[in-house]
């Protein structure tokens, strides 16, 4: 019985923490191609650098990352809604 809810759990986190993951790379995918349209030759003397490149790529991960947490938290308030009744 014990064993059998111990499994339950870790299947519950386990498939929490897959969920998670694949938000976040579809989120910062998404904001790579949101990024694609930005002029950064307006901010930065050559945007097709290496350093410009990676410029591109941190804002990428920053911007995804804050979707993809607005995201994760929301489907957890959400899930949590249920124990209110």
């Amino acid at each position: 019985m014990n064993q059998d809810i111990s499994n339950t759990v870790s299947g519950a986190v386990g498939v929490s923490g897959l969920l998670s993951i694949i938000i976040s790379l579809v989120c910062i995918a998404l904001a790579w191609w949101a990024l694609q349209t930005l002029k950064l030759d307006l901010v930065i003397r050559n945007p097709k650098s290496p350093q410009g490149k990676l410029l591109h790529l941190l804002l990428a991960v920053v911007l995804g990352r804050f979707v993809a947490e607005f995201l994760i938290d929301y489907m957890m308030w959400s899930q949590m809604i249920r124990y209110m009744f």
